[in-house]
């Protein structure tokens, strides 16, 4: 994981503060953090690399796989 300061295993992406689509759930909002942390699973906690969106009505920020996250418009 690349040290960019940001904190609590908040990690840089070239994404971030940009409209994005989570392809697994339609969501689409803009890319907040990028995050790394520990969630559980049926087989014991694992450290898992997840995106936060804020969907464009507002609201609370959705996590998703970092792999589902695509842009939208231009940069």
């Amino acid at each position: 994981m690349k040290n960019t300061g940001l904190g609590f295993g908040h990690e840089d992406h070239p994404l971030l503060g940009r409209r994005v689509r989570d392809i697994a759930s339609g969501t689409e909002g803009e890319l907040m953090a990028v995050v790394l942390e520990e969630v559980n699973t049926h087989t014991g906690p694992r450290w898992a690399r997840r995106a936060y969106i804020r969907p464009e009505a507002g609201g609370r920020e959705l996590p998703t796989a970092v792999g589902n996250i695509e842009p939208l418009g231009a940069p």
